[in-house]
């Protein structure tokens, strides 16, 4: 269980003396790694999650001429490229280490924010936005998941979802900043990019000291290893999580401008962001001890059927507090879900020095979800003039991307509980 290539006999870098891999499950140097991969989930993923707030703030003022589907390509770019990334940074992070990927990906994506500040035209903030930030993120974002895989196998969801949880407090953070800069200060738009962008710096240079790995570098081989995806537990999981990022996307991005189409206020609509973030920080954590005891593959799948619920129940609410409760429970499951997700990715790799491939590959493919997903759905709300297609696509895709999660899960093991 959790070594494919000595269970299939298929990995062509497996060697059949190796030693089995040793996780240190603690100490000074893992738990630094875990500092590290929580401030970059603060200035990547976290930063990605309060895009809801720019979503309805450029529809009101620079891109006011621009449909949704328009608007939604910048934050779906910035997520593509965020997770495409990993094709690049995963193979760089097993043959070279964190370091020499994470100074100066980190030092891009400020200068990418403090561009942004400046942005006037759609091609501007799909150039410095989009593009620039989200590939300056994927390339930091992947390494410092992987670092923390190589330091953790039984506390790995743990450490994941401590981890994780700081693109949660980040994405409370940036909405309520943003909505307060924005509409009760007079700093103007730039200035209150720009004081973000300062925020992100600091918990970069404090990712750049503390990033740190103990697995031997990967010295051979193609820096993808494709025969992980001659095994079904990597395969189908990954198609499963594709369609469930589908379904992530479309609330993060839409619950203000949702929440506005039913008449309520711009303020309380960003403050809404918050709320999802908040109890998705609940959920990275709480999802994480919860792995532990019922097996992180569980875990997910019910977090991403849960996910996918939600987005059908979305169709029903039209009231202030029905909205603050679904964007509290999405928040919370979502957040067990993203906090999961490259755990359980990591579970099929056969040694720590392949993980960052793995990982690599599998979130090259899931960038293409975050592509296509949220302008799919801001299609579907221009054409039809309603959010309700768009709330059933995000169920469909939820549901039955935890359902080729469970097959996933039944090819990894027999054994449910574990």
């Amino acid at each position: 269980m959790g070594n494919i290539a000595s269970e299939k006999g298929s990995d062509t870098e497996a060697n059949a003396g190796q030693a089995k891999p040793v996780f240190l499950e603690g100490g000074f140097k893992a738990w630094m790694a875990v500092v590290a991969c929580w401030c970059v989930m603060f200035n990547t993923f976290g930063y990605i999650n309060a895009f809801g707030i720019y979503q309805a703030y450029y529809k009101n003022t620079f891109l006011r001429n621009e449909s949704e589907n328009n608007i939604a390509w910048i934050g779906s770019l910035q997520a593509f490229f965020m997770f495409s990334g990993g094709l690049i940074s995963g193979p760089m992070m097993d043959r070279y280490g964190p370091k020499v990927i994470l100074v100066p990906c980190s030092t891009l994506f400020i200068l990418s924010v403090m561009l942004s500040s400046l942005c006037k035209e759609y091609y501007q903030f799909i150039l410095a936005q989009g593009i620039l930030g989200g590939l300056t993120n994927g390339l930091c974002y992947t390494p410092s998941l992987t670092a923390v895989n190589h330091y953790f196998f039984k506390r790995r969801p743990l450490a994941m979802g401590i981890a994780s949880s700081g693109s949660s407090l980040a994405g409370v953070i940036f909405p309520i900043a943003l909505s307060r800069m924005l509409n009760d200060t007079s700093l103007g738009f730039g200035w209150s990019v720009r004081i973000l962008g300062f925020i992100m710096l600091v918990f970069a240079i404090i990712s750049c000291i503390t990033i740190n790995t103990n697995a031997p570098k990967r010295k051979t081989g193609s820096p993808f290893v494709l025969d992980a995806w001659k095994h079904p537990a990597y395969t189908i999981q990954v198609i499963g999580l594709f369609l469930v990022i589908m379904c992530f996307f479309v609330p993060s991005f839409y619950i203000p401008s949702y929440a506005q189409s039913i008449g309520i206020s711009a303020n309380l609509s960003n403050y809404l962001i918050a709320i999802f973030n908040a109890a998705s920080f609940f959920g990275r954590i709480l999802g994480g001890a919860f792995a532990n005891r019922l097996g992180r593959f569980n875990a997910l799948i019910a977090s991403s059927a849960v996910c996918g619920v939600l987005s059908l129940t979305w169709l029903a609410i039209d009231a202030h507090g029905s909205m603050i409760v679904f964007s509290a429970l999405f928040g919370f499951f979502s957040g067990i879900f993203i906090g999961l997700f490259t755990a359980t990715i990591a579970l099929t790799a056969p040694r720590p020095n392949v993980i960052g491939s793995y990982i690599g590959m599998a979130l090259g493919v899931l960038s293409l979800a975050s592509l296509i997903g949220t302008p799919i759905t801001g299609a579907m709300i221009s054409h039809y003039h309603s959010f309700h297609q768009a709330m059933i696509f995000a169920g469909v895709c939820g549901l039955v991307g935890a359902g080729l999660i469970i097959k996933a899960r039944v090819h990894y093991s027999k054994e449910w509980i574990a």
